[in-house]
Parts: C-alpha cells; sequence; structure tokens
C-alpha cells in the first residue's frame, strides 16, 4: 500500500494514500484539526480524573501523544484503546513532526507509542495504552469507554465503518454520560448516531470545517 508524506498549511504533517484520494488530516492542518475535534470538544468535555478513551483509527499516532500530553499535564489517569486495520511502517512514523512542533522533549514518547507491542497493556505514567490490531467491523470493542474518537477515513471513502451497526456498536461499548466526537458533520452520519440513541450536537469545526458532530450517550 503506497503512503506519501505531506505537510499540512499549519506545519504540521499528515500522509495521503493515492489509492483512497485522502489524506489522514485536514489539508489545513493535522495538530490544528485533532486538537480542536478531538482534545477541545472531546477530552476537555470530561472533567473526571479518570478516563477511558477508544480511538477508532490509530493512524499517525497523533491524537494519542495529543492525548498523553493532555493527561500529564492534567496529572489524569488515562486507559486509551486505539484500533488501527493497518499499523504503519517505522519508516514513516519516524519522520512525522508532531514532537517537534507540540513538545521537542515529547519525541522518546512518541516512538515509544508507535513501537510499543499490540494487543497488550503498555503503562507510560498514568497513561496506559493498549493497541488493538484489528477491524472493527469483527474485532470486539472494549467496555467502559468515556470518549470515543471517531477518526476514520471519510464516509465516502469508507462507508461500512460509518453504518448504523458500527454505531450502534460503540454505543452500547460507553458509559452513560459518555462523549463521542468525529471530524465528520454528514446528515446521514448525524441521523445513525440519533438512531442509536445519541443526543447529537452540531460544533463550530476548524479551519476548513463550518461543523464537527459531538454526539453524547
Amino acid at each position: 500500500m503506497q503512503i506519501e508524506l505531506v505537510t499540512t498549511r499549519d506545519g504540521s504533517h499528515s500522509l495521503y494514500r493515492p489509492d483512497l484520494d485522502e489524506q489522514y488530516h485536514s489539508a489545513f492542518g493535522a495538530i490544528q484539526e485533532s486538537m480542536h475535534v478531538f482534545i477541545k470538544c472531546g477530552y476537555d468535555a470530561i472533567p473526571t480524573k479518570k478516563l477511558q478513551v477508544f480511538e477508532v483509527g490509530f493512524g499517525t499516532g497523533l491524537n494519542a501523544l495529543l492525548s498523553f500530553l493532555k493527561a500529564m499535564e492534567e496529572q489524569k489517569e488515562v486507559k486509551y484503546f486505539s484500533i488501527e486495520k493497518y499499523p504503519l511502517s517505522p519508516e514513516l512514523t519516524n519522520q512525522l513532526n508532531y514532537p517537534s512542533i507540540l513538545e521537542p522533549g515529547s519525541s522518546a514518547i512518541f516512538e515509544n507509542i508507535h513501537q510499543s507491542a499490540w494487543d497488550v497493556d503498555i503503562p507510560i505514567g498514568q497513561f496506559v495504552l493498549h493497541k488493538i490490531h484489528g477491524d472493527i467491523l469483527t474485532s470486539q470493542i472494549p467496555s467502559g469507554n468515556d470518549l470515543v474518537y471517531f477518526d476514520a477515513f471519510s464516509p465516502d471513502k469508507d462507508p461500512l465503518l460509518w453504518s448504523e451497526e458500527i454505531f450502534r456498536k460503540i454505543y452500547d461499548s460507553m458509559n452513560a454520560g459518555g462523549v463521542f466526537v468525529t471530524y465528520s458533520a454528514k446528515g446521514e452520519v448525524r441521523r445513525r448516531l440519533i438512531s442509536c440513541g445519541f443526543r447529537v450536537e452540531k460544533l463550530t469545526g476548524p479551519p476548513g470545517k463550518i461543523h464537527i458532530l459531538r454526539a453524547i450517550k
């Protein structure tokens, strides 16, 4: 599978898949988008000192790194699950420039996030990472999730991942009051989330997007 390194408008890297004609992040800024959608509108919406996160699409590891840095800053205990069908090669992840932009001292952490074993708990201080090498269509989802980052490829490119069946599977895995956030604001996505029982709201999106969706169980 061919994957190309690209630079987004905020200077941070993303990846491009020619077979899907799709980038992993917004062309307007990878870090900018992830900070707005997943940290500001997701992580920051849950004030508890303990948090369990489930991420759909580990990808470049950017959301995991941002969540780790927030957990360290706030001294919050975080259990972080992330599922990925196609893990990236070290040749690609070693080129990503997120640590140098976010916090130069986080390079070793970012390397550890990517090089750590799959399908086991990896404690990094009070942050526990558990990467699931699998397909969300067939894999079991961990229960007890307080927060879900839904960062799959767009509904047009990978429609099976945006089905009501998958959203219901995620809904059932979440605690009451749990938060689901995604960059997509498509009407069909919103309607499917509502059909599963979520209370859905449109929020202002990052540069390049008018709206994003946040859903509450």
